[in-house]
């Protein structure tokens, strides 16, 4: 008897799907949807998806991941007249539970407008060489280039911080001889320059891995299904902590249940130990590991 994942697999399986980018995620997020789910992925030309946000900060995305990525749904779709459609948004920062180390927060989103299902693959990972530095000389950007993996990673060259302020900013830069003649520039009209990672996935191999595995993390959902309309992406919306520790039995932070919601039927779920936990390393303990 066939599963409801695998109804709805069925159903994607040599459909055409959209991949709103112009970065080539595709090299990435294709092979592993047309492997697992047989979509057939294409790209689409003449979309502009730094329209909805640019890591260099001279275009601000609008809103939160997710809607930047339903955005650029909505303008694939309109581009091509297929309803199925897939994006991918990545956030960098600091940590949430671990302030001094720099993240990537990935998701790539599907939405067939055909069956009402949007789906959303998510992974945050520490795996990123996401650095800034405000540099006065040559000797320090090479210094820094050589700290971020470059040349296989790609910089980003302005002469300060603030967009807004900078009236020439240099993307994609993958050549000692082109970072030297820029930083060269830059330093000799503005006594500084500013040099970050070009965080765009074509110029950052170890981005487009953890783009891969929020994909994964995607397909995944297929296998979570609603217990009663049996549609995919059963997913939790809210983690409940208390799991006690192993040694003195003390709620910890981390997740005792979970909570699972349906977006097709509404439908609710208390599940306990959703991490497959039923006692918590005392490393995470408050009281074992003040």
């Amino acid at each position: 008897m066939m599963t409801n994942s695998e109804s709805f697999q069925e159903q994607l399986r040599n459909k055409m799907g959209v991949l709103a980018t112009m970065h080539r995620k595709e090299q990435v997020i294709a092979p592993i949807l047309e492997h697992s789910l047989g979509i057939q992925v294409i790209v689409p030309e003449g979309l502009n998806t730094d329209a909805f946000g640019t890591f260099t900060r001279d275009i601000q995305r609008p809103g939160d991941q997710l809607q930047a990525a339903r955005l650029k749904i909505a303008a694939a779709i309109e581009l091509t007249g297929l309803t199925l459609a897939l994006a991918s948004e990545g956030s960098f920062g600091p940590h949430p539970s671990i302030p001094f180390l720099a993240c990537d927060r990935e998701i790539v989103m599907l939405s067939d407008r055909d069956q009402r299902l949007e789906l959303v693959g998510q992974t945050l990972s520490t795996q990123t060489n996401y650095r800034s530095q405000q540099i006065t000389t040559v000797e320090a950007a090479l210094a820094f280039a050589e700290k971020v993996g470059f040349p296989t990673h790609g910089l980003i060259a302005m002469p300060t911080a603030q967009p807004a302020l900078s009236d020439s900013i240099f993307k994609g830069i993958t050549d000692s001889d082109q970072l030297l003649d820029i930083v060269g520039w830059l330093l000799k009209r503005y006594d500084q320059a500013h040099l970050e990672t070009d965080m765009r996935a074509m110029y950052n191999p170890t981005r487009m891995n953890v783009i891969a595995q929020a994909t994964h993390q995607l397909i995944s959902q297929f296998e979570h299904c609603c217990a009663q309309c049996g549609t995919p992406g059963f997913s939790p919306v809210e983690y409940k902590p208390g799991l006690p520790c192993a040694v003195c039995k003390q709620p910890t932070e981390l997740a005792l249940a979970a909570i699972y919601h349906c977006k097709m039927c509404d439908f609710s779920q208390v599940i306990d130990y959703p991490d497959g936990n039923t006692i918590a390393d005392p490393a995470q303990c408050w009281y074992c590991n003040p």
